[in-house]
């Protein structure tokens, strides 16, 4: 096996418009790590990934405080039925349900919520997340139609794109408001903070530049955290699992039950919930797998080509 292989890995369901899943492992004195930072991501952008990679290769984790972390099911934009069977089989009693995507509808989105609240009982919890695709009155008005279809929200991801929309939101709902890519991807993830624009943080590993950068962020913030992933293989999932397990506090699911979305894995068990928990461990990469999930040539050359003009970023900043 190579010290950084390329993985290719088809999503079972189209996922936040991906269809194949793709990054590189990087090895390093502690194991291994994952770097895959999202195509439409520039160097920059990608640099936090990266960091995030070589922190989980050092192994420099800090100190679990729990063995498992509770999870949510998530539903992307399925049919009602194909929705109510993926959240009876889960396991979780949180789900998380896809909503505003492109190719879809407020009455399908209605029908989806409808469904998962069938298979979850009057005693789950129910989040939606729309990726910042509602303006504020748009959102608004979304929201008193889905929380009736979920017999009640826990609370809504990123309704709109801005820090200044969600506060907006915020003010004008007593539905929960939680900011991801206003964090993830801000210049100054603070700002959710200073402008009150939500009642959570929403935290990923990767794009955050990993579990230590992640824990000060909370910290600084000072907002109920909910650890989220990236799509990851198993060996990316784990750092996320490795801040959901340091947390000092968890009030809320993580949204770490993702890897079977992809088709495949690299680790030999996959990170997979049980009865709605991930068990809090690093699972071992696997050569027959690696190489299984091998990216095309083409493929393989495009991300190292992408390490290394992040790295010469990282480098020229330093010099």
């Amino acid at each position: 096996m190579t010290e950084a292989p390329v993985f290719s890995i088809p999503m079972r369901v189209r996922f936040r418009g991906i269809t194949v899943r793709e990054g590189m492992l990087l090895r390093g004195e502690a194991g291994w790590g994952e770097w895959s930072p999202f195509l439409e991501y520039d160097a920059d952008e990608a640099a936090a990934w990266l960091r995030c990679a070589e922190e989980a290769a050092a192994g420099d984790w800090p100190e679990a405080v729990r063995d498992r972390v509770p999870v949510n099911v998530t539903v992307p934009a399925l049919s009602p039925e194909d929705a109510h069977a993926l959240v009876s089989r889960s396991g979780c009693r949180t789900a998380k349900v896809k909503v505003a995507d492109a190719a879809g509808s407020l009455a399908g989105d209605q029908a989806r919520l409808e469904a998962v609240r069938d298979a979850l009982g009057p005693g789950g919890r129910i989040r939606v997340d729309a990726n910042g695709a509602w303006d504020v009155d748009t959102a608004l008005a979304s929201l008193h139609v889905l929380e009736r279809a979920a017999g009640g929200l826990e609370y809504v991801e990123q309704p709109c794109a801005t820090v200044e929309e969600l506060a907006a939101v915020r003010r004008r709902t007593s539905i929960l408001v939680a900011a991801d890519e206003s964090i993830r991807r801000a210049a100054d993830p603070y700002r959710v903070r200073d402008l009150e624009a939500a009642d959570i943080a929403v935290l990923k590993v990767q794009p955050l530049g990993g579990v230590r950068a992640c824990l000060r962020i909370a910290e600084d913030i000072g907002l109920p955290t909910v650890v989220s992933s990236a799509l990851e293989t198993s060996v990316g999932l784990a750092a996320g699992v490795a801040l959901a397990a340091a947390l000092p506090e968890l009030e809320y699911a993580s949204g770490l039950a993702t890897v079977g979305m992809l088709a495949d894995d690299v680790a030999e068990h996959r990170l997979a919930a049980v009865d709605g928990y991930v068990p809090v461990h690093r699972p071992e990469v696997s050569g027959e797998r690696v190489s299984r999930c091998a990216a095309s040539p083409e493929r393989e050359a495009h991300w190292r080509a992408r390490l290394a003009e992040v790295r010469a970023v990282g480098q020229d900043r330093s010099s």
